[in-house]
């Protein structure tokens, strides 16, 4: 292999950041050249301004370097053409057009919505810490903030307030956090107001979980999760129609006044013909110092909600009980998921282990079509 190829093998297989593709493959790679000991590289963005900039050309740098023989890498950085940019969207659809939702009942890719009867059980932090297990057990992971009006998957995820989305015409690039693709209306809000309040009715919150949907480039996918906002209402029945086919997470807490109410989202997603994989319990009992345990919220919440989502044809269960954590609730509030940051305590141990029943059921082959010819 020649020097020049050489250089051109390793500035290539650097990967996007945002892409999580090859710089090659994306075909952000001009041309390659050797002076000497120096190795000219020339290479362009996909857009002015592109915030993983200074990483990539920091990282194509140290490729070149890496190449023996080379002692200096001159890097010049240029931005796609329209064209260019445009060839790279239908590449990144794989075929698909524009405004069409990939996650179909013929999609690989697991949908799973996360839903609660009532705000405050804490349904957006078993959400993001699940998101991150999944990906910690080696899945590619998509989250989408489907709670438009309480928004809080981004502070969750230690995602900056500053953090907008990378737009490719009209396709958007989520940020990643944790190997984690993640998108949500406050991303959207003006510059560093994470706090703003957004005022929308049935017809735009439609509009918005649609976009999300279609627009957003989560590339290839093993499970999306959606933190659905609490309750039955507009949100509800638009994921229901959009994505009939899709998973139901039920979360609530051991207290009958949010396992009465949690049963009605489940009966609200079983109606649009949404299968429900189980229940999770959040806030149950706590082991203390001394041995004593505090159920602080009462007891038998997720085993009701489980029993009055059962029927003669699907028995739901109970996956795993979160017990009160002040390690949870500390990383809600600093953006450091508690499975990464405190991985021996019990909330973490709980919901590691919902990670792993969620991936080891897998999704059924029942209803899809499979691509397939007989020769």
């Amino acid at each position: 292999m020649s020097a020049v190829d050489a250089v051109r093998l390793a500035v290539g297989s650097v990967t996007d950041p945002e892409l999580r593709r090859p710089l090659a493959d994306l075909g952000m790679i001009r041309d390659v050249r050797i002076d000497g000991t120096t190795a000219h590289v020339d290479m362009v963005l996909t857009i002015v301004g592109c915030p993983a900039a200074t990483r990539i050309e920091a990282d194509v740098r140290a490729a070149a370097l890496s190449v023996a023989g080379v002692a200096e890498a001159d890097i010049h950085v240029g931005v796609m053409t329209p064209a260019e940019r445009a060839e790279l969207t239908e590449k990144l659809r794989a075929g698909r057009h524009a405004r069409v939702m990939p996650f179909g009942p013929d999609s690989l890719t697991r949908v799973i919505a996360v839903t609660s009867g009532k705000g405050g059980v804490g349904k957006s932090t078993i959400t993001a810490n699940l998101a991150i297990a999944l990906a910690k057990q080696g899945l590619r992971v998509g989250l989408i903030d489907a709670d438009v009006h309480g928004f809080s998957i981004p502070a969750l995820m230690g995602i900056p307030a500053n953090t907008t989305p990378t737009r490719l015409d009209d396709m958007i690039l989520p940020p990643i956090a944790h190997d984690v693709r993640v998108i949500s209306i406050g991303m959207f809000l003006q510059a560093g107001n994470n706090n703003g309040a957004v005022a929308w009715r049935g017809p735009m919150l439609h509009r918005t979980v649609l976009q999300f949907l279609t627009d957003v480039y989560f590339g290839d996918l093993d499970v999306l999760l959606l933190d659905m906002p609490p309750g039955t209402g507009d949100m509800a029945i638009s994921v229901g129609q959009i994505l009939p086919h899709a998973e139901v997470l039920v979360v609530t807490t051991p207290q009958a006044a949010a396992s009465d109410v949690a049963v009605r989202s489940g009966l609200v997603a079983r109606q649009t013909g949404q299968n429900i994989i189980g229940v999770v319990e959040n806030m149950a009992a706590l082991t203390l110092p001394d041995g004593s345990v505090l159920e602080l919220f009462g007891s038998g919440g997720g085993d009701e909600v489980a029993r009055a989502l059962s029927d003669d044809t699907h028995e739901v269960a109970v996956l795993t009980r979160v017990p009160l954590s002040v390690a949870l609730r500390t990383g809600g509030d600093t953006g450091e998921a508690v499975v990464l940051a405190a991985p021996d305590d019990p909330a973490a141990v709980a919901i590691t282990n919902l990670a792993t029943l969620v991936k080891s059921r897998g999704r059924g082959l029942e209803g899809r079509s499979l691509s397939m010819t007989v020769s």
